[in-house]
C-alpha cells in the first residue's frame, strides 16, 4: 500500500483520570501471592508497568471518544460536516449494535453523507481505521475522515482478579498476567487529503503500509464472554504470553522486511519508531529482533500500561508534544495484535 495524498493533521487524546498502581493490584491479590510465596513488586518487575489509568465507574466509552474527537476538530478548525467518514475502532464498545461510531457522529454533528461504522482488529484497530480512511482519501472518495477509539480496562481487570482468587493456580496466574497491564484512554486521528486550510501545524504525510498475518495463532490471546450459569455470562481474558511473544516477534521480523522493501528504505533510514505498548519484555525483544536501537523508540507503558488500540497513537501524540518526533523525520508505526496480525505504517513527520 502506497499513498501520495494522505495526511494526519491531528492525533488528539484523552487519558483516563483514575491512576491505578501495580502495587494496588497486587494488594488485591495478596492471598494468591501468599499461597505461592510471590514477593510483592513482581507485577512491575515482570512487565515494567508501574501504573495505568482507568475511567471512573459508569463511564460510557463513546464519551471518551467524543471528547478526543472534539479536541481534534478544535485543533484543526475542520467542521464536522467536512468529515466523509467516522470510524470507531476500539476493542471496547458501547453495545453490540448500533455501531458505537453512530453516537459519536451524532454528538459531533456530521453530515448525512458521511460513512459511519465500527472496525474491530484487536490492538490494531486504530491502524486499521487509519488505512481504511487513507484508502478512501487516496481514491478521491472523501477529503477528510476521523478514526476514534476509547478503551477501558477496569471491568476486565476486576473480573480477572476475581477469577485469579477463585482459582488460585500458577497456570491461571501466568495466563492472567497480561490482562493486569491494561490501561484506559481515548484517541481521535484526523486525516485529510491536504486540501484544507487548517489551523494546525501538524501535517504528517502517510507514505505507505505493510501488513502480514498469522491467523493460525488466533487462540494465543482471547478476550470475550464465557458461560457462568443459566443465561449468565462473565468476561474473561487469557493470554499465553510466552508463545504470543515468540510468534509475534517472528511475524514482526517478516513484516519489517516487507515494509522496508516496499518503502525502499534501509533500516538506518527510519529515524524514529512508535510501537504498540505492551511491556518491557516485549519492547526489548521486538526492538532487538528488528535491530532497532532503543533510543529510536518512545515508550509510554510504564505510566500508561497497555491501552489496546489507543496505545500506539497516544504514544505518537505524546512523542510529538515532547519533541521526540520532529518535522521531516521518517517514522514507522509498528503494530502487533492478537490474531496474529502485524501492521507497519511509514510516515514523513
Amino acid at each position: 500500500m502506497k499513498y501520495s495524498r494522505v495526511f494526519i493533521n491531528s492525533m488528539a487524546y484523552e487519558l483516563a483520570p483514575v491512576v491505578v498502581s501495580s502495587s494496588e493490584l497486587e494488594q488485591r491479590l495478596a492471598p494468591l501471592y501468599q499461597k505461592f510465596r510471590i514477593p510483592m513488586g513482581q507485577l512491575a518487575a515482570l512487565t515494567g508497568i508501574r501504573e495505568r489509568r482507568w475511567w471512573p465507574l459508569g463511564h460510557q466509552l463513546s464519551d471518551g471518544a467524543i471528547a478526543a474527537a472534539n479536541k481534534a476538530l478544535n485543533e484543526t478548525g475542520l467542521k464536522a460536516t467536512d468529515l466523509g467518514a467516522v470510524v470507531y475502532t476500539g476493542v471496547c464498545r458501547d453495545q453490540h449494535e448500533p455501531a458505537t461510531a453512530c453516537r459519536i457522529a451524532a454528538a459531533l454533528g456530521v453530515g448525512r453523507d458521511s460513512a459511519i461504522y465500527d472496525i474491530s482488529n484487536a490492538c490494531l484497530g486504530v491502524l486499521s481505521g487509519i488505512l481504511d480512511i487513507a484508502n478512501r482519501i487516496e481514491l478521491g472518495q472523501i477529503r477528510a475522515g476521523l478514526v476514534v477509539s476509547c478503551e477501558s480496562a477496569r471491568d476486565i481487570v476486576d473480573a480477572t482478579i476475581e477469577r485469579m482468587l477463585e482459582e488460585p493456580t500458577m497456570q491461571n496466574f501466568a495466563q492472567s498476567l497480561a490482562t493486569l497491564t491494561g490501561g484506559s484512554g481515548a484517541v481521535a486521528v484526523l486525516l485529510t487529503d491536504g486540501s484544507f486550510n487548517l489551523a494546525t501545524a501538524r501535517n504528517h504525510q502517510l507514505l505507505g503500509a505493510s501488513q502480514l498475518a498469522a491467523p493460525e495463532h488466533h487462540q494465543l490471546c482471547q478476550w470475550g464472554l464465557q458461560e457462568a450459569g443459566n443465561r449468565l455470562y462473565r468476561e474473561f481474558m487469557r493470554t499465553d504470553a510466552v508463545a504470543l511473544l515468540k510468534e509475534g516477534v517472528e511475524l514482526a521480523k517478516q513484516t519489517w522486511q516487507h515494509f522496508l522493501g516496499q518503502r525502499e528504505w534501509l533500516a538506518s533510514q527510519v529515524d524514529k519508531v512508535i510501537c504498540h505498548q505492551v511491556g518491557a519484555a516485549n519492547r526489548k525483544q521486538v526492538l532487538s529482533a528488528l535491530q532497532i536501537p532503543e533510543e529510536k523508540e518512545f515508550p509510554t507503558f510504564a505510566e500508561l500500561g497497555n491501552m489496546g488500540t489507543v496505545s500506539l497513537p497516544v504514544s505518537a501524540a505524546i512523542a510529538h508534544d515532547q519533541g521526540f518526533l520532529r518535522p521531516g523525520d521518517q517514522v514507522s508505526f509498528l503494530g502487533i495484535g492478537s490474531g496474529l496480525n502485524c501492521m507497519m505504517l511509514g510516515l514523513r513527520w
